[in-house]
């Protein structure tokens, strides 16, 4: 069934690409600047360091070096800080991303990666205070409440899961083996480019999806804002943002649910970069939608 499936939606892709390829030009050339003017810069120098911080062994020196404040901040999860910090500072993917690598080289558990992964992998505050405040709604006094109803559900619902599991046995007195060589910073490079490229192309494959579900939709435009809106989240906000048949009151809780859920696409790319590490995709997912529900029904109660 879901090779069928599979295929569908391929021999879907080519009829719409045949059909209407000034459409897909036009979408992929979108979704292409999209990742080239935002994504790429705001990710890869961080990407990067980020691979030579765990692959050098520098990591696990500030860990060790913070371990007594870490160790009580974060449950007796030491380990836990830099996935939770980079991920709800410089938002998707990073926190899957430095999950997934910190999994490979055994310095988390299974069950902490899964839970990590879920709870860190959000979208940046960049994009939710300049993107979906200030330029889809106009909404210039609402950054800090919308922060809190965006993180702070996954963050304590993440530390009380972490609460609850053990994490890998502590290691005494460990002897510094960090080293920084140009192969480590070579690696990191490659490393940071390929990641990158993968959303890229992921990206260009959703704005393809995006342009469809428009001329699937007609000129129903209800469900056009809902197939947009659950599919990929840039294009999403902008369409509910700018319609004229979704209730202004409506807005701005379903644009922070669509925010918290991040789209078909954010699942898409979460996938990609935890691939072959065991971290569970049906947990992330029922993660975020539970934590898209709780930021909904606190948007629509506060405001």
């Amino acid at each position: 069934m879901k090779k069928k499936l599979s295929i569908f939606i391929i021999m879907l892709f080519i009829l719409f690409i045949l059909i209407y390829p000034q459409d897909c030009v036009k979408a992929a050339a979108n979704g292409l600047i999209l990742w080239y003017e935002n994504i790429l810069p705001a990710l890869l120098p961080f990407t990067i360091f980020s691979n030579i911080l765990i692959q050098s062994g520098y990591l696990d020196d500030m860990i060790h070096a913070a371990g007594p404040v870490l160790d009580r901040l974060f449950f007796h999860h030491p380990q836990a800080a830099y996935p939770i910090i980079s991920g709800f500072c410089f938002g998707f993917p990073i926190g899957s991303k430095t999950t997934a690598d910190l999994l490979r080289e055994k310095k988390l558990t299974l069950q902490e990666a899964n839970i990590l992964c879920a709870m860190c992998n959000n979208i940046s505050p960049v994009f939710v205070s300049s993107y979906l405040l200030l330029s889809s709604l106009k909404l210039y006094n609402r950054t800090f409440a919308t922060y809190a109803i965006l993180y702070l559900p996954p963050l304590l619902t993440g530390l009380f899961l972490l609460r609850l599991t053990k994490s890998l046995p502590a290691k005494k007195n460990p002897a510094s083996v960090s080293s920084l060589n140009f192969q480590i910073i070579d690696a990191g490079i490659m490393n940071g480019f390929e990641t990158l490229l993968k959303l890229g192309g992921y990206i260009m494959l959703f704005s393809l999806l995006s342009q469809m579900c428009l001329r699937l939709a007609g000129t129903n435009e209800p469900a056009f804002l809902c197939l947009t809106g659950i599919t990929e989240i840039t294009n999403g906000i902008h369409a509910i943002a700018q319609s004229p048949v979704c209730p202004s009151a409506w807005k701005y809780p379903l644009l922070v649910g669509i925010t918290a859920f991040g789209g078909l696409s954010g699942i898409a790319q979460t996938a990609s970069m935890v691939k072959g590490t065991g971290i569970s995709m049906r947990f992330y997912v029922g993660f975020r939608l539970l934590q898209t529900a709780i930021s909904m029904l606190l948007a629509a109660v506060l405001f």
